[in-house]
């Protein structure tokens, strides 16, 4: 068996390249109950976020399974011109990457923790579906561990990054304020309750649209207005800053929206969704400045951070180490089965006679047996395990093998 991933993001594709590939949460629920009853796949998880999207799976090493053509099939997709954009890793590169993607490393902005909450979501998704098999569940969950590790453990020194704080610091070191600003947050969900509180404490005032349906049952970020998302574009003229973040499948602002509408000479609008919240062709209009996920990536990491990304990374790699020993662990387990069970039948031969010559019932001559069965087995499984924690796994492995050698006939 084997774990392989393919993945598109930020870094390898832009937006609209990204928005064919995106999943919703029932989306992606369904893709991964098709994806396991594929012949040859174990286990599949789908991680989809506005900067990527990964398709995880536990693979049998016999059978020729490709992730890109199940996506593929999955998403009515029949050009092969998009494989150029993703990559694809197996095993130990597989695991490095999920690892140090969890931990806020490979994110478009450094140490973010909103992807440490969307691989726990999207193992938790697999879970509902009973999409997730033994492996991919204990590799997700130990990558979690990793995260949060360093997230009470390492102090990134810029506090809790997410798109709009670098958003935020984007427009700042540009010379822009949002002091007093008026501001809207089109959708309430995570990411638009993040943008209106992080909009909110650098001193905008702040408007919150909320589904009308949903009005009454919704909270919103303290000290944050509400209006009905119908009403969107009557607030428009009011603005300065607007920022959508919804997962619609459709524009929330379109050009056909403005017309007839007189809005602020520099308007800014961020769009934070995948697929696109806002129509490309609203940033031509006069006077509106338009931003996109791919408008805020870090080309260099900044050099304060070297040393957290250091300690960072020494976590990591002792996460990763104790996965591997659990995988290779699980791969032992049956050999050392095997191992056990041939030392007590050993052990059985060698004491039949005596017991066969030992006066006493015959029900508790076979309840004898089973109490020395039981022993002995216990006694190999402290051997077996013993060596395992006390020789480096190179050497453990030799003695499972020498074991193996003294039964075979």
């Amino acid at each position: 068996m084997s774990i392989s991933m393919i993945g598109i993001d930020h870094n390898m594709a832009p937006v609209d390249i990204r928005a064919k590939f995106a999943f919703t949460k029932k989306n992606a629920g369904e893709a991964m109950e098709k994806i396991k009853n594929q012949n040859g796949i174990y286990g599949c998880v789908i991680l989809s976020t506005c900067n990527r999207l990964e398709v995880w799976a536990s693979v049998d090493d016999e059978v020729d399974v490709c992730l890109y053509d199940c996506l593929c099939r999955i998403k009515g997709i029949t050009e092969d011109s998009y494989r150029q954009y993703f990559v694809e890793r197996k095993d130990q590169e597989a695991v490095e990457h999920l690892f140090y993607l969890t931990s806020g490393l490979k994110s478009q902005i450094i140490g973010e923790d909103q992807i440490l909450t969307q691989v726990k979501d999207a193992l938790n998704l697999a879970r509902e579906n009973f999409a997730a098999d033994g492996v991919l569940e204990v590799l997700f969950r130990m990558a979690a561990t990793a995260g949060k590790r360093i997230k009470t453990e390492v102090p990134f020194s810029h506090g809790n990054p997410s798109v709009i704080h670098q958003a935020i610091g984007f427009l700042a070191e540009k010379g822009y304020s949002l002091r007093d600003k008026t501001c809207m947050v089109i959708g309430n969900g995570e990411m638009g309750k993040v943008a209106a509180q992080a909009l909110q404490e650098a001193g905008a005032d702040v408007t919150v649209t909320i589904r009308q349906y949903r009005s009454g049952v919704v909270n919103i970020p303290l000290g944050c207005k509400r209006i009905n998302y119908g009403d969107r574009m009557e607030y428009m003229p009011k603005c300065d800053l607007v920022v959508s973040a919804t997962a619609s499948p459709n524009f929330t602002l379109k050009e056909e929206l403005f017309q007839g509408i007189r809005t602020k000479d520099d308007l800014i609008l961020i769009d934070l969704a995948v697929p696109r919240d806002i129509e490309p062709a609203v940033g031509k209009i006069q006077g509106i400045t338009l931003y996109d996920m791919d408008s805020f990536r870090i080309e260099e990491v900044p050099a304060e951070l070297q040393e957290n990304l250091e300690a960072a990374g020494a976590i990591v790699r002792e996460q990763m180490d104790e996965f591997f020993q659990w995988l290779d662990g699980r791969d032992l387990i049956p050999r050392i089965q095997d191992i056990k069970d041939e030392a007590v039948n050993d052990l059985n031969l060698r004491i039949a006679k005596i017991l066969k010559k030992t006066p006493m019932e015959e029900d508790d001559r076979q309840n004898l047996v089973h109490a020395v069965d039981t022993a002995a087995g216990k006694v190999v499984n402290k051997l077996i395990f013993g060596l395992r924690d006390s020789l480096n796994q190179e050497i453990f492995l030799e003695c499972v093998a020498g074991l193996e050698k003294i039964y075979e006939e």
